[in-house]
């Protein structure tokens, strides 16, 4: 269905032609989901971030979702894995401080001291690459409800049928561009799924204006010198 995340990002791009202009702040999940969110603020014109979530896994099964945590504190708990699965609240609670732990190295890691672009009163498109249970995606958005968004976006290039179930009054707009029956994991849809590394994460947000670059001083990204937050892609082409 996607050759890899960029072919995946303009073709949900062309999807979402409809808020250019709006002013809109694009910030993608990492990793996975940067490189898709990078062609979408590239053919909207807007601004490029991450948005920082992370997965709460079952001790036992951590590829398993049992929630997600994001900056300012939120916090997303599906009690049904939580029951099935057996985990204490006490378990909860320590997988969770190390997730906060991580969520800060991310932080510092990705935005290189900058501060975060502000989203208040604007239009935040959440982008990733897929959904699987939605529980990242759900805190992405509690995360830019937290820090004012005027409206909340979330796009994905793929999502299970039912997907809209579990995310229903968590963003004002939801898009997925197939709901494939037979979905059995995003990286199905993919020919090319190589995991995207922190390095390809930064190049993006570099690429876009969104952390400081060579020959910038520390903090003030190209093109944003006071704003403390990142510069649109060029308008002019």
């Amino acid at each position: 269905m996607f050759s890899d995340r960029t072919d995946a990002g303009r073709q949900l791009a062309r999807r979402l032609g409809h808020l250019r202009g709006d002013d809109v702040v694009v910030v993608g999940l990492p990793r996975g989901g940067v490189p898709v969110a990078y062609e979408v603020a590239r053919a909207l014109a807007a601004p490029l971030d991450v948005i920082l979530v992370r997965k709460l896994g079952v001790p036992s099964q951590p590829e398993l979702g049992m929630g997600a945590i994001g900056e300012d504190g939120v916090r997303v708990v599906n009690a049904d894995v939580v029951r099935s699965a057996g985990v204490a609240p006490h378990e909860v609670a320590a997988v969770e401080r190390q997730e906060r732990a991580e969520l800060a190295a991310l932080g510092q890691r990705f935005r290189a001291g900058r501060n975060r672009i502000a989203l208040a009163g604007r239009v935040v498109v959440i982008v990733d690459d897929g959904i699987a249970t939605g529980s990242t995606a759900k805190a992405a958005c509690l995360v830019a409800r937290a820090q004012g968004a005027r409206r909340v976006v979330l796009a994905v290039p793929v999502a299970p049928p039912e997907w809209t179930d579990s995310l229903s009054g968590a963003a004002d707009e939801l898009v997925a561009l197939a709901t494939p029956r037979r979905f059995f994991g995003v990286g199905q849809f993919y020919d090319d799924f190589t995991q995207t590394t922190d390095a390809e994460v930064i190049e993006c947000l570099v690429r876009a204006g969104g952390v400081p670059g060579e020959g910038s001083s520390p903090g003030t990204p190209p093109g944003t010198a006071g704003r403390g937050e990142l510069a649109p892609f060029d308008r002019g082409g």
